[in-house]
């Protein structure tokens, strides 16, 4: 020990153990947390590594004592060659993330380049004056007389190897702060903001290191004006106390450094390059600091009073037994407590009753989940869900929290092209277009993006952690599903119901149109034919009655088109469906059809284009049956011609647009039977779009327009099951 007094040797043993511990596990931490592998990325770990490589040097020699020997030159080298380095790692990582190498014109790389370069100097000649210092030591000849005086030249009396090293110091850090205070621009997500949370930690880092140059700087002064009067053996012994008070001093105050050093890394992930903070890193973290606090006062203090090795080790044993068991328990708890946020969204929503009892609210109870993710989750002081994509159409308005604010928000495609891919997490937003919202989080399902949630300001001013962007995402993507099976069940339920009250009225239909009054037209003429003077006329104007009356009903029964589908392509099949079906109903038919668009639409899978070909002649009948309803007004509106136009274009994906320029849909108009019949084809109609991955919109203007929109994404195949 390097003292008499067991206290103080007990603090010096204790901080310098603390430091290595905790360097070391920020350096691990930062190199094997980052999400990739910049330069700064290494050189700030690396760095953290060193210090701790430092303190591990100074920890040694303070067991080791005051005599000299090679073990302890050794020593006496790792611990100078990281007191070399460190200075300069920390401008650099300073200047690294304040984004000295991201613009070459910035105004921070015009003011720090100069200086970036005179550090450098420094530290390569501080560098080569260690290295000439060991071989001095290693080779104590006389022939390195000259070599020896060179080294120790001095300026007014104080060597130049102090005088260099005291200023390459403070310049660092100095340097470090201007940096800190005026910083380039950001390009990571986020970094902005958590570069403006971090500054004060970074700073005061910085301002603690700068204290420290300085008492580094006069203490070398001290040491060297004390070497004028007496040899360094004797100064040292002469003033033990106060060198080891110094150190401890120092060694506090780096330590000191490196705890806001650290809750800057693990609060703002500022070396790690996350996007978002961890909560679990922040809670290690202090588990760590706790525990390197407790073991470096155990065993410091064990070995500053003398005990028996075998009793340090069991000290330390239940130190970490004591640690680990701990450490379990506040991740049972920390789990306990997620699980209690999470079981809102893990609860029966009562879907199955919801789809079987047509008599249960159409709508599924979905804010309370949402209210609870909001406040217990995240704690934001407000947030927007929203669905786009195909789910869109089934999953209805967006949620908004609180309960009482007003979804006002503007159209999110465009803000959806900004989500490249499901590794985007979170993206900033402009709040005064967004609600207040802040933030942006894509929601991703099977066939691509399903919806957004937008967030604002976290209630208590701090940055989400990225386990709660996480659940979030995955609460939020179920919310959306959940609401989209609901309403597609529904919907296919309400189809297929519809669908068995066709069939027995179209059975009941066919059987009253032949019982009363084909048979009897049939039986008429049968009557006349046999009696005598027949009338022709009559036998021919009774059959042909029942011809068209058996036309008719034939006509009202559904076709199956799928083969004709498959063979001759969805383009002709339509084609010929329109120019077959509702020939007169238009005064002109106008096709705008893309070659791509032809090309694609042929190989859409049979059930796939089964669909879009119905959904197309679902909106092509709505035209044809209700856009000349206001034609009974008056003779102005018969002479007005009803036209209908179909484009068909590709734009990664097959966009179908059929549009009427009839008298649109009004519900609240004379026109609110046609828009409540059309409304409710289409609906189911989009149902079975939704199945097949594709989306469809109306858009109409009374007295106008009616357009119908059909997109059908590329990529889009067959549902698992045939829909015909």
């Amino acid at each position: 020990m390097i003292t008499a007094y067991p206290l103080l040797n007990w603090a010096l043993l204790a901080v310098s153990l603390f430091n290595t511990i905790v360097l070391l596990w920020l350096g691990l931490t930062v190199l094997l947390n980052s999400d990739r592998r910049a330069w700064g990325i290494w050189l700030g770990g690396g760095g953290l590594l060193l210090g701790a490589a430092f303190f591990l040097s100074h920890t040694v020699l303070l067991g080791l004592g005051l005599p000299v020997d090679w073990n302890k030159i050794f020593w006496w080298t790792l611990g100078l060659v990281p007191a070399l380095i460190l200075p300069t790692g920390w401008y650099v990582v300073m200047l690294w993330y304040a984004g000295y190498w991201q613009e070459p014109d910035s105004d921070l790389r015009q003011r720090q380049r100069p200086w970036l370069g005179l550090t450098l100097l420094l530290l390569g000649l501080g560098l080569l004056g260690l290295a000439l210092g060991v071989l001095l030591l290693a080779m104590p000849g006389a022939q390195f007389d000259r070599l020896r005086q060179f080294v120790r030249w001095s300026i007014a009396g104080i060597p130049l190897l102090a005088v260099g090293y005291s200023s390459y110091v403070i310049l660092c850090f100095g340097l470090s702060l201007d940096a800190l205070r005026r910083p380039g621009p950001s390009t990571r997500v986020m970094g902005q903001l958590a570069r403006q949370r971090a500054r004060p930690w970074l700073t005061a880092a910085s301002l603690v290191l700068l204290l420290v140059g300085l008492l580094v700087a006069g203490t070398i002064s001290w040491l060297v004006e004390e070497t004028h009067r007496a040899p360094v053996f004797e100064v040292y012994a002469r003033s033990a106390n106060t060198i080891a008070g110094l150190d401890l001093i120092i060694a506090s105050l780096i330590g000191l450094a490196v705890l806001l050093l650290g809750q800057a890394v693990v609060s703002y992930e500022v070396f790690t390059g996350k996007t978002l903070p961890r909560r679990g890193l922040v809670r290690n973290w202090h588990w760590i600091v706790i525990l390197a606090a407790g073991y470096s006062v155990l065993v410091g203090g064990s070995f500053a009073l003398g005990l028996r090795s075998l009793y340090v080790v069991i000290l330390a044993t239940l130190l970490m037994v004591l640690a680990m068991a701990l450490a379990s328990w506040r991740s049972y708890a920390e789990r306990e407590r997620y699980i209690k946020n999470l079981r809102p969204f893990l609860t029966s929503q009562g879907l199955y009753d919801q789809l079987l009892d047509p008599a249960a609210a159409a709508e599924v109870d979905l804010s309370s989940p949402f209210i609870t993710l909001c406040a217990e989750v995240l704690g934001a002081r407000r947030a927007y869900l929203a669905a786009l994509g195909p789910l869109a159409p089934l999953a209805g308005p967006p949620l908004s929290y609180p309960t009482g604010a007003q979804a006002n928000l503007p159209a999110l495609a465009g803000l959806a092209g900004r989500f490249s891919s499901p590794e985007t997490m979170i993206v900033p937003i402009d709040p005064a277009v967004y609600g207040g919202a802040l933030w942006a989080v894509p929601l991703w399902g099977q066939r691509g993006l399903s919806g957004v949630l937008l967030l604002g300001d976290k209630q208590d001013g701090g940055l989400y952690a990225q386990e709660e962007i996480e659940i979030a995402r995955i609460s939020c993507e179920r919310l959306i599903d959940t609401q989209a099976s609901v309403e597609l069940g529904r919907r296919l339920m309400a189809l297929q119901r519809e669908h068995l009250v066709q069939n027995q009225m179209g059975d009941l239909r066919a059987r009253r149109v032949l019982h009363d009054e084909v048979l009897p037209n049939l039986q008429a003429a049968l009557i006349d034919l046999d009696g005598p003077g027949s009338a022709g006329e009559e036998v021919a104007a009774l059959l042909s009655d029942s011809h068209r009356r058996i036309a008719d009903l034939l006509r009202e029964i559904p076709t199956v088109t799928t083969a004709e589908v498959v063979r001759l392509g969805f383009v002709p099949t339509l084609q010929g469906a329109l120019e077959g079906e509702f020939g007169d109903a238009f005064d002109e038919v106008r096709w705008q059809i893309e070659p791509e668009a032809a090309e694609e639409a042929a190989k859409m899978p049979p059930v796939t284009a089964e669909v879009l070909f119905y959904a197309v002649r679902e909106a092509v009948r709505n035209a044809a049956r209700h856009g000349r309803d206001g034609d009974q007004e008056g003779d102005e509106e018969k002479k007005r011609p009803f036209c209908l136009q179909i484009a068909i274009a590709w734009h990664e994906g097959l966009e179908i647009t059929v549009e009427d320029d009839g008298i649109g849909l009004d519900d609240n108009g004379a026109n609110s039977a046609a828009a409540a019949s059309s409304g409710q084809g289409l609906a189911l109609y989009s149902t079975m779009m939704a199945v097949v991955g594709g989306t469809l919109t109306v858009d109409s203007s009374p007295g106008r327009y009616t357009r119908v929109r059909f997109n059908l994404p590329q990529g889009s195949g067959d549902p698992p099951t045939s829909l015909s």
